[in-house]
């Protein structure tokens, strides 16, 4: 039955993934902006807007838009809950998130690209005793990422936050390493490790002290169109639903309104 199970993850990984903004397989055209929570270096190009919708477990659904407003300048707002789909109350989030990154400078051949941004959309059940989501929102983040030539393109991203999520006492910078690796014209394979520096409180924290490890597919299926699938936490840091790694699908189209 496990490997049934996991058989089945693998196909629906091919079939179910995040919306390519990077280099999700050769033909796509827009550079990641995230991979699964980890920012990026990637920012929305002028006169393109995107949208992103991300379905968790527990019913969480988060709606995000952003807008490439000018030259190395992307905009967005996101909104969402918890018990969305499924039954019983929907629990909406306290605030709407906003993102804003600046890039500051572009890729070459030899320095990375680099971005400055601020996000404030967390993601899981948002609590309010903590004022805090269960996976914390990025707050001031800086991010890095470089491209190589790999049978395809290999993506290496690394990214320090510091979250203003921080009335569980919990006031670390935190740290991401991340990668994108693309499979043919259409599909990329994802990777990132979010170290958590800022949950590890013992008395306070919502993680283990493990980090979180998410992987997932991106397939590239239509111009400006990626579905995508993740396998979220696979070292089972989570201290509020132990026991086996999530999965979330994300959808996202993309658009140029000139």
């Amino acid at each position: 039955m496990k490997k049934n199970s996991l058989f089945i993850s693998i196909i629906l990984i091919s079939s179910c993934l995040n919306f390519a903004q990077g280099t999700a397989g050769e033909r796509a055209k827009y550079e990641y902006r995230s991979l699964a929570d980890m920012p990026t270096a990637g920012v929305l190009e002028k006169g393109f807007v995107g949208v992103t919708n991300e379905i968790m477990p527990f019913g969480v659904l988060i709606l995000k838009l952003e807008a490439g407003v000018f030259d190395n300048v992307s905009f967005g707002i996101s909104y969402g809950g918890a018990n969305i789909i499924g039954a019983g109350e929907p629990k909406w989030y306290k605030w709407p998130g906003v993102n804003i990154r600046f890039r500051l400078f572009n890729e070459s051949a030899l320095l990375p690209a680099m971005v400055l941004g601020f996000d404030s959309q967390g993601k899981g059940e948002y609590i309010d005793s903590v004022s805090r989501y269960e996976i914390k929102s990025p707050g001031f983040f800086g991010a890095v990422s470089k491209n190589f030539e790999l049978l395809g393109y290999l993506s290496i991203h690394g990214t320090v936050n510091y979250s203003l999520e921080t009335k569980d006492g919990d006031n670390f910078l935190n740290l991401f390493l991340g990668f994108e690796k693309t499979i043919g014209a259409d599909f990329s394979f994802l990777g990132e490790y979010d170290f958590a520096f800022n949950d590890n409180n013992a008395s306070t924290a919502l993680g283990s002290g493990k980090g979180y490890l998410n992987m997932g597919l991106r397939w590239s299926i239509g111009d400006g169109f990626t579905l995508g699938f993740d396998l979220r936490d696979l070292l089972d840091n989570k201290e509020w639903s132990p026991g086996s790694a999530d999965r979330a699908i994300k959808i996202e189209y993309i658009k140029s309104i000139f």
